[in-house]
């Protein structure tokens, strides 16, 4: 902790996206850009001046993620240092936005809703089906954002954009092509990345391709030995063995591989009107579930000797129009329609036991959308919009003899053919009340309704059918004040919303070894008010964002201990274990703020930084003693000290998390004890860490870009905290990418 204090002090500065400037086809960071300087469209789903937002907005560019060099689209939102990256395994990523994730927080794919219907309370892996390669900019819109979005924007939004087809301005055709392969050490990635753009005049086309293989990963040398892993399972002649690693910071086993494409083609049917189909893709591997691979049992015998998921498929249709002429009703319209298709599956089997479990999720989501703006005056806008969107949950399981490939029934995870349905619409004015004062105002109505019908062969439900129907309004008023070019000031109130979806009401599932989760088709939306206070501005070469919030969650679904046909106890899967239900018993409250200030040093050089703190408490009826909520984060920020001269920019940065100790561990986070460090009483806990990092990138010819680096310079044993696989050892990372 004490050197996160001491780089705190020495380095009180905030990391802003850094933003490409053309120079010899080559993009490098311009230190003078001004965050108020950005435009963004995930506030309003409509560009508009950060000037305007009465919100905290994180934007990271495409220069960003081509210097970051993130692997998987979690990893690049870890690279903005304002979202916090949980793992489980090293095909996963769940974003923690201030204190919420999972169901809990919004993903969202050129304007298309990503969750659907079974995204859990637990920890969500579904961010790493989008190709961070193909990813223009990312924003995040911090704080509720259902207004817009509807159900699920409790923490926050991240509005991920692609890659955008470009049309010729003259009768030329327009070509560019963009490729790199990259390789990194502590899991031997290798990656590789093509892109190409075509355009004329009426016609615009994108496509990408990327394939990434990942071996097993490796661990840092110097921090705590209960992250090693001295031993692993492995079944040799239909015998589950135990073997000795020779290398026991070798996460065995980790790898998996991963493909994506996309493919955008436009089309300009009229000067001001634009038709744009696109097709996203993402396939992996089977991937190892390690935090579940490592636990032993009170013997000290391996739990699993199988736990992983089966290829996680992913793929999207997105039709939409675009049309910038003013009408009676609008000034620019757009409307969407999309249909997703995802494909999961999980695979456990208990150390010892021929009996594999396969269990298959299909979920096939469909969404509309309408979106329009409309200039009422000079210095009125109306943003207003309807949404429609349906998922439908297919799940089916078998049982199977590994030994003699004999197979039998199994409880599915889900009721197979339920579905979750929303209707909305949403109105937001922004009024200018003078040239300084800014106010903004929003509503929004939704209709949740999630059916569930339960198959009684296998399971003895006492209910053979759920059906929710639940009405949300929420609103949000938002006040900015600009005294001056340099300045921005706001604050607002805003309410959110999570709907029960099918995985709330229908899950059975073993949340841990001993404890099992059975449907509770009786629970309430989730609603949450917040509060935010900031101000964006600067002085002479530094530049201050801040901003401090607090979210109040009433009728908060948290597991607790229940009964399933008055038993508290019941047998699921061979294994007796403690029933638990998702119920509505608890009050979630999280306060923190976001801190940080940018200074341009001198010509070339620039030193940023920032800061994350957030504290919250769970509290549960009748029981006077309070929890940390599983998903606040530690205290956490990165320090970056940027050198940028002609095509060569350097960066030597430090990225830190402070501790959680075990008073202010989650529940959650006790019952995963085998995932953390133990304190001086024997007692889970979340050390602290920071590493030293050095990325740069050059020039190398006229369409070559040599990128290199070294993460975890020091070579740190860390596991960032509720994540189930420790952190890559020293890193070293080489990237050649070519453009024409």
């Amino acid at each position: 902790m004490k050197h996160i204090i001491t780089i705190m002090v020495l380095m009180w500065a905030y990391s802003l996206p850094v933003h490409a400037q053309e120079q010899k086809d080559t993009t490098y960071i311009n230190p003078k850009n001004f965050i108020l300087d950005e435009t963004i469209v995930s506030a309003s789903r409509w560009e508009q001046n950060i000037r305007e937002v009465p919100n905290r907005v994180a934007k990271i560019s495409s220069a960003t993620i081509q210097f970051q060099n993130p692997q998987t689209a979690a990893d690049l939102l870890g690279a903005s240092n304002q979202v916090f990256i949980q793992k489980s395994q090293l095909g996963g990523g769940s974003p923690m936005i201030r204190g919420f994730a999972a169901s809990r927080v919004l993903l969202v794919i050129d304007g298309v809703r990503m969750n659907n219907a079974i995204f859990r309370s637990g920890n969500v892996q579904n961010v790493i089906s989008l190709d961070a390669s193909t990813v223009d900019e990312s924003e995040v819109i911090f704080g509720p954002g259902s207004v817009i979005y509807g159900s699920d924007a409790i923490g926050g939004v991240m509005d991920f954009h692609t890659l955008t087809p470009r049309f010729s301005e003259n009768n030329k055709l327009q070509f560019n092509a963009y490729a790199f392969s990259r390789f990194s050490s502590a899991n031997n990635e290798a990656t590789n990345h093509l892109n190409f753009k075509l355009g004329s005049k009426k016609w615009s086309w994108a496509g990408a391709y990327t394939h990434s293989d990942y071996d097993d990963l490796l661990m840092g040398s110097n921090g705590p030995d209960e992250y090693l892993r001295p031993d692993f399972q492995r079944r040799i002649n239909n015998t589950d063995s135990v073997f000795v690693n020779s290398n026991p910071r070798l996460q065995v086993p980790t790898g998996y591989s991963q493909e994506n494409v996309l493919q955008k083609l436009a089309f300009r049917m009229a000067e001001n009107i634009t038709l744009t189909y696109a097709f996203h893709y993402s396939k992996t591997s089977d991937v190892p579930r390690y935090d579940r691979l490592i636990l032993k049992n009170s013997g000290g015998n391996f739990v699993s000797a199988e736990w992983y998921y089966g290829p996680q498929k992913w793929q999207m249709h997105h039709l939409q129009a675009t049309v910038d002429k003013s009408i009676g009703l609008w000034d620019h319209a757009r409307f969407s329609a999309a249909y997703q298709d995802y494909d999961e599956s999980r695979h456990t089997r208990n150390f010892g036991s021929a009996n594999r479990t396969n269990r298959f999720e299909n979920v096939k989501a469909l969404s509309v959308n309408a979106d329009m703006d409309k200039d009422l005056s000079d210095r009125t806008k109306l943003f207003y919009g309807l949404e429609y969107v349906k998922n439908r949950v297919s799940s089916t399981a078998f049982r199977e003899n590994v030994n003699n490939g004999n197979r039998s029934t199994a409880t599915t995870r889900y009721p197979d053919g339920s579905t979750w349905k929303s209707v909305a619409g949403y109105a937001s004015m922004r009024h200018k009340l003078n040239d300084q004062f800014l106010i903004n105002g929003s509503v929004r109505v939704t209709h949740v309704q999630t059916e569930a019908t339960y198959d009684t062969a296998l399971f003895d439900f006492p209910f053979t059918s759920a059906s929710l129907n639940n009405t949300a309004l929420n609103g949000s008023l938002g006040l900015v004040y600009n005294p001056n070019p340099d300045w921005k000031f706001y604050t607002n109130l805003s309410s959110g919303f999570r709907a029960p979806n099918v995985d709330d009401i229908g899950k059975v599932f073993d949340s841990q070894p001993g404890s099992v989760v059975v449907p509770n088709p009786d629970l309430k939306p989730e609603m949450a008010y917040s509060a935010e206070v900031g101000t964006t501005g600067r002085i002479d070469k530094f530049e201050l964002d801040v901003a401090a919030y607090y979210t109040v969650i009433d009728n908060a679904i948290a597991r607790a201990a229940g009964t399933f046909n008055g038993e508290d106890s019941i047998f699921f899967d061979g294994v007796y274990s403690h029933v638990l239900s998702q119920q509505n018993i608890s009050s979630v409250k999280v306060a923190g703020f976001q801190v940080g200030l940018r200074w341009n040093i001198a010509r070339y050089w620039l030193l940023t930084s920032h800061l994350n703190f957030q504290k919250g408490k769970e509290t549960y009826p009748g029981i006077t003693e309070t929890y940390s909520p599983t998903h606040v984060a530690p205290l956490f920020g990165a320090t970056h000290l940027i050198f940028s001269w002609n095509t060569l920019q350097v960066d030597l940065y430090t990225v830190y998390n402070g501790e959680i100790s075990y008073d202010n561990l989650a529940l959650s986070e006790r019952a995963d004890s085998h995932l953390y460090a133990k304190d001086a009483n024997g007692n889970p806990y979340a050390p602290s860490w920071w590493t030293l990092n050095l990325k740069t990138s050059f020039q190398a010819a006229k369409y070559i870009t040599v990128d290199a680096g070294i993460e975890n310079i020091l070579d740190r044993r860390y596991r960032p905290y509720s994540s189930g696989i420790s952190a890559p050892a020293r890193n070293a990372i080489v990237t050649l990418r070519f453009k024409i």
